[in-house]
């Protein structure tokens, strides 16, 4: 289904006091996969507070979908304004219930084009953004011993990728983020939900200029997103060709993972 169409059922779809208990906070929300899965929950009965440095568009969502979604603008690298944000989102909207954490970007390197600047961008959003959107909201969450929390990580987290160096090792940190706070949060009442998408048709993934298998539309992605949290999932991982492939990569011994991932090379990496 496109999203004009799911915009016509948006609009038309019923509100009842009951929804007002159901807010998510998504960032990231501008474009792609979270303007997506903004959509949807909106769709699901869900109040939904939208996040992103792009407020132009964020406004253009929160306008086309009325009193269903709210724009709440957001440089997620800016700690204190992080935290402000939150309390503002749970202020004017209530408690936040769902948390997806999905502002991130992607600069692909190699040995020529390795260096600290271009990592240190991607750490300060990919890692250091989701830690002030979760260190603002956890506290709230297990307060209340209530709420989900879903960070995006990626595929490329599970191993070693070329071109990836800088990309792939801050999304491996946000699994092995995720996986460690998992068990503190469930004591607490907090659910953690890791995401892991391969490829999927955004405009980040647009810019690439190699070919990118298995690659899925954003609607369907956050249909993916939506499906595995209504399930109480752990790890959200998609398309499954993909998953199953970048595991099965993962698990091959050494000399046989890095036979496969020096074809992955450029003319220009040789």
């Amino acid at each position: 289904m496109v999203v004009t169409e799911r915009l016509e059922l948006i609009n038309n779809h019923p509100f009842d006091e009951t929804d007002a208990e159901k807010v998510a906070w998504i960032t990231g929300a501008s474009s792609g996969i979270g303007r997506s899965l903004a959509i949807l929950l909106a769709l699901d009965g869900w109040t939904v507070a939208i996040s992103a440095r792009n407020t132009l568009e964020l406004e253009v969502l929160a306008k086309s979908l009325e009193t269903k979604i709210h724009a709440f603008p957001l440089d997620v690298t800016d700690e204190d304004a992080t935290e402000i944000t939150a309390r503002d989102i749970e202020t004017r909207l209530g408690p936040i219930s769902l948390a997806v954490f999905g502002a991130g970007t992607y600069r692909r390197d190699s040995l020529s084009a390795f260096n600290a600047a271009m990592i240190r961008d991607m750490v300060g959003l990919n890692i250091m953004g989701t830690v002030n959107c979760m260190q603002a909201i956890m506290p709230a969450m297990t307060a209340r011993r209530s709420g989900r929390i879903a960070v995006m990580a990626s595929v490329a987290g599970y191993t070693g990728l070329p071109g990836a160096a800088g990309y792939g090792a801050t999304k491996a940190a946000l699994i092995n983020m995720c996986e460690a706070l998992y068990p503190e949060l469930e004591r607490q009442g907090v659910q953690m939900t890791l995401i892991n998408p391969g490829f999927v048709d955004t405009p980040l993934t647009r810019q690439n200029d190699f070919p990118m298998p298995f690659l899925i539309s954003s609607e369907k992605a956050a249909e993916h997103i939506l499906r595995g949290l209504e399930r109480g999932q752990f790890e959200i991982a998609f398309p499954w060709r993909m998953k199953v492939a970048m595991k099965l990569l993962k698990a091959l011994p050494p000399s046989l993972r890095f036979a496969l991932t020096r074809r992955m090379l450029r003319h220009d990496q040789t």
